[in-house]
C-alpha cells in the first residue's frame, strides 16, 4: 500500500507543483516554469479537447479528488477491523454510564 501511495501521489505532486509555479510565474530563469508555456499548454490541450482551457485545471483538480477518495476507500477496507475496533472503542467511551464522583 506504501507504493501504491507513493506512485499516486509523486505525480500530483510534480504537477501541482508546475502548476503553482509556472502559474504565478516564479521561474526560476526556466522556461519550463513560465507563464508562457503555461498558458500554451493549457491551450493546445484545450484544443484538443475541444473546450475552454481555463476549465482545465479544475477538472484534474476533480479528478484527483476522485482518486484520492477511491484510494481511502480502498485504504479504509483493507483496515476495516481496525477501524471498526477504534469506532467501537469510542463508541463504549461515550455510552457508557459515567462512574459516580468519588469522595
Amino acid at each position: 500500500m506504501r507504493y501504491v501511495l507513493m506512485l499516486w501521489a509523486a505525480p500530483l505532486v510534480l504537477f501541482w507543483g508546475w502548476f503553482g509555479l509556472s502559474f504565478y510565474d516564479i521561474n526560476f530563469g526556466y522556461v519550463m516554469l513560465s507563464r508562457r508555456l503555461h498558458d500554451l499548454v493549457f491551450q493546445l490541450y484545450g484544443e484538443m479537447l475541444g473546450i475552454d482551457p481555463a476549465t482545465i485545471p479544475m477538472l484534474i483538480a476533480k479528478a484527483c479528488v476522485f482518486d484520492s477518495l477511491i484510494l481511502a476507500a480502498i485504504f479504509a477496507f483493507r483496515r476495516r477491523r481496525q477501524i471498526g475496533a477504534w469506532v467501537s472503542a469510542r463508541r463504549r467511551r461515550y455510552t457508557e454510564p459515567a462512574s459516580p464522583p468519588s469522595a
